[in-house]
């Protein structure tokens, strides 16, 4: 992948820009959804990884292009930590059917994405196989880690997990973090500014970010159409695992409150990935 020139971003553009690094940011604080799914989908994975890969390469545009990615991606897990302790214990299952209903919304951007370089037998053959290994990893995961003590190491072994979450899509960091004990205290130290939790996350996340953005650069120019396709069925896994199963107690009103947000969240996506087509030329 080559990085073109691209001109400076309108308002518009900026806040979108601003808005989709908010729903990254989610992606390293909510369980079941993947930052870097939602780059894919949302149509900046790919200069992600093109960027970190080659940092040097038109590198005053593609730091103006990031920096409402950037500040939206922190206001998004700074946000969510406050909010996610009360919105996910007072209505969980509402608002996992929001973010589903996001997801849902993108996922006709995305199928087109994976197929803007042809799409073989092989490659449906692909997303079947990454969809249902990707169902049984995330599936399995909680017999895969236990409670770990927190310390400086296991926290940037979390960051890691984060860097992880935006350099393969579909993988939720979240996910693991909770199975291993670590995940409410992760939120609380964002929300309270702790720098013994949010340092040596930072650090781990960036150590991992920069080591594996040449490989995805790799293997993007070379296997585009598979591994994109690989994404679109890890995504199609992860957005699976989050559909609520539990919801006793929710009565009438709480059933059409989930329908709601689904279809919000839907529209959403849709939207956004529609303005994505209008203003930002991404490649």
């Amino acid at each position: 992948m080559e990085n073109e020139k691209v001109t400076p971003p309108n308002k518009s553009d900026w806040f979108l820009r601003f808005i989709k690094g908010m729903f990254i940011g989610s992606g390293f604080i909510l369980p079941g959804v993947s930052g870097g799914a939602l780059a894919a989908v949302f149509g900046i994975y790919e200069r992600i990884i093109s960027f970190l890969a080659h940092i040097s390469k038109n590198f005053k545009e593609n730091v103006r292009f990031f920096i409402p990615v950037g500040l939206g991606g922190i206001a998004g897990v700074f946000v969510l930590s406050f909010a996610v302790s009360f919105l996910l214990g007072q209505f969980e299952t509402i608002m996992l059917w929001f973010f589903v209903g996001c997801i849902i919304g993108t996922v006709p951007a995305l199928w087109k994405e994976a197929g803007k370089k042809g799409r073989s037998t092989k490659d449906l053959i692909i997303l079947a196989v990454s969809f249902v290994l990707g169902f049984w990893f995330l599936w399995q995961g909680s017999s895969l880690f236990g409670t770990v003590e927190q310390n400086f190491f296991t926290w940037m072994i979390a960051g890691a997990l984060i860097g992880l979450g935006l350099i393969v899509p579909g993988l939720s960091p979240s996910n693991f973090l909770v199975y291993m004990g670590m995940y409410k205290a992760m939120a609380d130290g964002f929300k309270t500014i702790d720098l013994s939790v949010i340092i040596p996350i930072g650090i781990g996340g960036l150590i991992t970010v920069l080591s594996l953005s040449k490989v995805m650069d790799w293997v993007f120019n070379r296997f585009y159409a598979p591994m994109f396709h690989f994404i679109l069925g890890i995504v199609f896994a992860s957005t699976i695992m989050i559909i609520p199963t539990n919801y006793s107690g929710l009565g009438l009103l709480g059933f059409l409150g989930c329908a709601v947000l689904c279809i919000l969240g839907a529209v959403l996506g849709w939207w956004m990935s529609r303005l994505e087509e209008r203003y930002v030329p991404e490649s």
